[in-house]
């Protein structure tokens, strides 16, 4: 039988139109819309398509977007002034610096100037230590794991009691969805084991999973045995393996994506599971519209 695909692509889209909704909402009973900026230092590629499709998104669902790009040479000194100028601005809900930074800035120094209350990326200090407390005390869940659980949540998987194994142990995804998928609460109550690259016998780990998340970003490492029949299985990979012509254009290349784990064999084993692209990618930018409301939210005293 063939696993349930989990489709971010589709998810995203409820998520933006619920997001939509509720800003309008906000704007007809309160005159207020979220405020989000992007900082963007440089012109690196990668980072300007990144941050184009943020836009885009925020304005989609009916934020004030600003996008404050500053030359590859503002000093340390200038770049902290900015976050403390958007600190201080009340129609700014969220403050994102798009990584990575030129060399002479340091980029743990920038973060940390973000108020926590305006971190919507969850990348602060402060918001870590309140995810690690969890419950109430959560005000933006880092966004990538974050749609991981909302994936879980969506596809009808029972998280409450299962066997919950994570692939990888970043700051970004590994730490932060074993962190949230072991708290109270709906979504979580997983009994959860990290495994890494020092892990004896990964795969008697996975194994035992009733949840795969496999965050590693290294091609193909989970191999089909690995797999529990009728498990869920949540890939995070993003890995470049190649290049192939596209299908509009045959003159242009692109790039050949794959997961984590074997998706075609997987699929065959797993009861649900994320496709590689459109999987999770899809829903990092969506929760950080999310993170975004509910910062305009907590401002108006109605989170």
């Amino acid at each position: 039988m063939t696993a349930k695909l989990i489709k971010g692509t589709e998810i995203r889209e409820e998520i933006l139109e619920e997001v939509t909704r509720e800003v309008a909402e906000i704007k007809e009973k309160h005159g207020r819309v979220p405020g989000l900026v992007t900082i963007l230092v440089g012109e690196n590629p990668a980072s300007q398509s990144y941050v184009t499709l943020k836009i885009k998104t925020a304005h989609r669902v009916g934020f004030k977007e600003i996008q404050d790009t500053r030359s590859e040479d503002i000093s340390e000194a200038e770049l902290l002034a900015l976050i403390d100028q958007y600190n201080k601005d009340d129609s700014i809900n969220g403050i994102l610096v798009q990584l990575p930074l030129p060399k002479h800035i340091d980029e743990k120094k920038v973060l940390n100037a973000i108020d926590p209350d305006k971190d919507v990326d969850g990348f602060h200090p402060v918001n870590v230590g309140r995810l690690m407390i969890g419950g109430d005390e959560v005000k933006f869940p880092p966004c990538t794991p974050a749609g991981i659980q909302e994936m879980i949540v969506r596809a009808g998987v029972e998280t409450s009691g299962a066997e919950t194994v994570v692939v990888g142990r970043s700051n970004i995804v590994g730490k932060p969805i074993a962190n949230m998928m072991l708290q109270k609460g709906p979504g979580a109550n997983s009994t959860v084991t990290v495994v890494h690259t020092r892990t004896k016998d990964m795969e008697a780990h996975c194994k035992r999973a009733d949840i795969l998340i496999v965050a590693a970003g290294v091609p193909g490492l989970v191999k089909p045995e690995w797999i529990k029949p009728g498990a869920c299985v949540i890939d995070v990979g993003v890995n470049r393996v190649g290049e192939k012509p596209s299908k509009k254009d045959p003159s242009k290349m692109v790039a050949i994506l794959q997961g984590d784990v074997d998706f075609d064999k997987a699929k065959e084993i797993a009861g649900s599971i994320t496709p590689v692209p459109g999987g999770v990618g899809p829903m990092t930018i969506t929760m950080l519209m999310r993170n975004t409301l509910r910062s305009l939210k907590y401002q108006l005293g109605i989170a």
